[in-house]
């Protein structure tokens, strides 16, 4: 093999590398920094201030810009013009309206799943359910979530129809904030692993009519703890 073919090949290998190691850096960032604002480090209207983020997360400028616009994307953050950015605020009325067709699209995935799912496919979501209820035990909430979230992604992959877990994933990115804050209360954290139980149950049991009626109201749950919380930080009286 000539020299010239071999710096050629050496290129190629070295341009791959940079590519998935920037993809992954992009990846780190934008997790790093949706975890600040799911989990309320940074709060409605804060100012992401560049230098302190970037110091904060261990990057460069750079990679932090990409994700705050990425996080635009997912509406976590809003860029306003000439005055950089800040964390969106949550509107009350877009939820209601959202947490109303994520139900629906969960229970749609959720009948689905109990025809289309494979075995192995119940037992990895069984697997993530017995991790989630160990950070449950342990009051780790950030970690809680993590699993809880793959637990619904992995559903709307066993129903198997691509266009409703890409609907799926835009909606749910958009509301992944307010998922989170449901579970701020002990109580509603305690009941919602209680509905947990009971929808892996009627997975496993491939009841699908029974997961629907679950999966709507687990996000009806939520919808209802979200908006008290909500109503409570205004001082509005809960509906």
């Amino acid at each position: 093999m000539s020299t010239a073919v071999v710096t050629t090949t050496a290129l190629a290998d070295t341009n791959v590398t940079s590519l998935v190691d920037r993809r992954l850096l992009h990846e780190t960032v934008v997790g790093q920094l949706r975890d600040l604002i799911v989990q309320g480090e940074l709060a409605p209207g804060t100012k992401l201030n560049e230098r302190v983020l970037a110091e904060k997360l261990g990057t460069s400028r750079t990679p932090l810009r990409e994700a705050i616009k990425f996080l635009a994307s997912e509406g976590l953050v809003e860029l306003l013009p000439n005055r950089g950015a800040v964390v969106a605020a949550l509107n009350p009325e877009k939820m209601q309206e959202v947490f109303v067709v994520l139900g629906t699209l969960e229970a749609l995935a959720g009948d689905l799943a109990c025809r289309n799912a494979t075995e192995e496919d119940i037992a990895e979501i069984r697997a993530l359910h017995y991790h989630m209820l160990a950070h449950h035990a342990r009051g780790e909430l950030a970690s809680y979530f993590r699993y809880n979230q793959q637990i619904h992604i992995k559903l709307m992959e066993c129903a198997g129809n691509a266009t409703l877990a890409q609907i799926y994933r835009g909606l749910n990115a958009h509301m992944r904030r307010a998922r989170y804050m449901a579970n701020l209360s002990r109580e509603r954290w305690d009941n919602a692993v209680k509905e947990h139980e009971e929808i892996l149950d009627a997975l496993v049991k491939r009841d699908g009519a029974r997961l629907q009626r679950l999966l709507r109201d687990h996000l009806g749950n939520k919808l209802v703890m979200v908006m008290e919380a909500l109503n409570a930080k205004s001082g509005k009286p809960a509906e």
